[in-house]
């Protein structure tokens, strides 16, 4: 009897003793320790070889290549290396440290491949950016498990063949595999990408009748479908409806309104957010910094930017790229410059921001001179970095390094031009006059033209007075939206510029008959954080008597500098001193007579406008900035202007 008393002790004893020792070997792993750790318990290893996988794991969160063929060769040697508990672990341990090619050599050595091998290749080669190769992984699994076809429709939909992923849901679902809170959150991504509201109801049925929504993940991604689909309605009442909201669903939210144009209140869902208690993150700042852009609230942008240093986001590419773009559209280039050269880490896309952030103030050498030097850095431009360098040689007139930039993004880095693409080289055959290149250009691309792109037309032939053209790229606009003001109010403009005023009636007249509003022109400015908003003929500000006094003798005293109103700028049928009086009341004219009583000398006042500034507010601010020496920088449709000492940046090129 004592015997079996001191058997059982020693047994138990025996059984601790290994608990404890496997417990410090896997601490010393967790910790790095890999070297320490294979020479203490070397024997109790070959004894269990399974020990192996905490060695492997730690090799992953090293990314250590020499650390992770050094273990393989101890696993060879232990005579485990068929193990498929093994050989799976050092699969991901490949594909994590970027080492797909030893990857796919080891899984095609494997003798005895399972569901988990395939899976971690599909993962590992959808990562790697080849989904064909993922693909055909997927299809040669004669077994496979919910993982296997969740990582399969995320991979589609993460490389935007959403509607793949949505007809691989409903082969899973033929199978008899049930969608789980991962496979949901992919699917409902693929429909917010094909902005499908009916697939993403349907989906929305699925998780109701599944109990999922409570489920964060869902339930955010949910309300993504809906708001990135143009349902932000549907997208807040499934936030509102959540039983507790994290930063994820905050963001959510945010981004949602961000991307619906509403602006003012991403601001003030970001505050809330920060009021109950939630810390936001990168992805929050990414948005609420590009509502700052949208407004072009300096004030709310520097003082986000702040908060972005105090988390400690300062160093996020995307956060510095939304930063540089917010200074940018502020009026403010040299902050731009600032966060631009403070990053120490850069991607295209941060060069791509600066690139753009260039060609918006109509720096068109600079922007170029920036494209060098990332070319020498060796990072390799993309679409966007081309949107933008076409941009800014349009809005410069380098028309012949514009066409060199286009036949190079298609010849040396093989990028098929988007609709964007066209109508950049568009604007810029445009605006240098070659009107009948730009409309051979949109007739012939192998993409669908749209209205921006005939409407960029449009305005080129009222710059160059071309009544006969605009007569018929009007018309292709109204056949792609018969409601849309632009073509009328530009043919009207051109009419009203050669005095034919039989034209100018016809159209206003047509514009009544079928309901077509004109966007009127609005002019904003922020002081002391506060936005003031002005619309010609909108006498509703509190200072607007003054500002209507004030404007007047502003307008005498540039009158004695050599200021003639340019009336030809105003496209009324009235007499000439009516028309004098619109043109002292258009919106950026209010809303910097505004500034000038409201700012102390010597600061620059910085205005937006919704639309392009007329030739006549073009000319008066420029006597404007000369007469009171200050710096006025203008926002309009297009581009900035700088207004300096009677001179504008733009060089009357706009």
């Amino acid at each position: 009897m004592s015997g079996l008393r001191f058997f059982s002790k020693t047994a138990t004893e025996v059984v601790a003793n290994f608990i404890d020792s496997t417990e410090e070997f896997i601490n010393l792993c967790s910790k790095g320790h890999i070297k320490e750790a294979f020479n203490r318990f070397k024997s109790e290893i070959w004894s269990d070889p399974t020990l192996f996988s905490h060695l492997i794991q730690s090799c992953t969160l090293k990314k250590s290549l020499s650390c992770s063929k050094q273990l393989h060769s101890l696993i060879v040697t232990s005579g485990c290396s068929s193990n498929n508990f093994i050989c799976n672990h050092l699969l991901n341990m490949y594909s994590k440290i970027g080492q797909l090619q030893t990857a796919v050599t080891l899984f095609g050595l494997m003798p005895r491949r399972n569901i988990m091998s395939c899976n971690i290749m599909i993962n590992a080669n959808v990562q790697s950016g080849d989904l064909e190769t993922a693909r055909q992984v997927f299809d040669g699994m004669t077994k496979r498990n919910i993982a296997t076809w969740n990582a399969m429709v995320a991979g589609l939909v993460q490389f935007e063949f959403n509607e793949e992923g949505l007809r691989l849901l409903s082969e899973m679902h033929q199978v008899g595999f049930l969608p789980d809170e991962f496979t949901l959150g992919s699917v409902l991504r693929g429909c917010a990408g094909l902005r499908g509201l009916d697939a993403g109801r349907q989906i929305h049925c699925y998780v109701m009748k599944g109990g999922f929504e409570l489920d964060l993940v869902v339930g955010s991604s949910l309300a993504h479908m809906y708001m990135k689909s143009g349902s932000l309605v549907e997208g807040e009442k499934v936030i509102r409806l959540m039983p507790i909201r994290n930063v994820i669903a905050w963001n959510t939210l945010i981004a949602g309104k961000a991307q619906n144009g509403l602006a003012e209140d991403v601001l003030d869902q970001y505050n809330l957010m920060r009021m109950v208690g939630f810390r936001p993150d990168k992805i929050t700042f990414v948005s609420v910094i590009s509502s700052c852009s949208e407004l072009a609230t300096l004030g709310q942008g520097q003082q986000i930017h702040a908060e972005v240093v105090k988390a400690g986001a300062s160093l996020d590419v995307g956060v510095i790229s939304s930063l540089i773009s917010m200074y940018s559209r502020c009026g403010c280039l040299d902050d731009s410059m600032k966060a631009f050269l403070e990053c120490e880490y850069s991607d295209v896309v941060l060069w791509s921001s600066m690139i753009a952030a260039y060609g918006f103030h109509g720096k068109g050498e600079e922007a170029i001179n920036l494209f060098e030097q990332m070319e020498q850095k060796e990072f390799e431009a993309n679409d966007v970095t081309f949107v933008s360098l076409l941009y800014a040689c349009s809005h410069c007139g380098l028309k012949e390094k514009g066409v060199e930039f286009f036949d190079l993004m298609v010849k040396k880095y093989g990028l098929k031009p988007r609709l964007e693409h066209y109508t950049c080289v568009v604007d810029l055959l445009g605006r240098c006059g070659c009107l009948d290149e730009a409309e051979a250009l949109i007739r012939n691309m192998p993409v669908k033209a749209d209205t921006i792109i005939w409407k960029t037309l449009l305005s080129a032939c009222k710059i160059h007075k071309s009544t006969d053209m605009a007569g018929r790229i009007a018309e292709e606009v109204l056949k792609l939206n018969p409601r849309d003001a632009a073509p009328y109010v530009l043919l009207s403009n051109i009419h009203a510029s050669a005095k034919r005023w039989q034209g100018v009636s016809e159209l206003r007249e047509a514009m009544r008959e079928r309901n077509v509003k004109k966007e009127p022109g609005v002019s904003w400015l922020e002081i002391k954080n506060q936005v003031h908003q002005f619309i010609m003929g909108d006498k509703s500000h509190p200072s607007s008597m003054e500002i209507d006094f004030y404007l007047e003798e502003l307008t005498s005293e540039m009158k004695l500098w050599g200021y003639v109103p340019d009336t030809g700028a105003d496209m009324h049928d009235m007499d000439n001193e009516e028309k004098e009086n619109n043109l002292k009341h258009h919106s950026e004219k209010l809303a910097i007579a505004f500034a000038l009583m409201n700012t102390p000398t010597g600061v620059p006042i910085r205005v937006m406008k919704n639309l392009r500034v007329c030739s006549d507010c073009h000319v008066a601010i420029k006597y404007i900035s000369e007469i009171k020496n200050r710096e006025i920088i203008v926002r309009d449709a297009s581009r900035f202007h700088h207004f300096r000492n009677g001179k504008c940046s733009c060089g009357d090129y706009w």
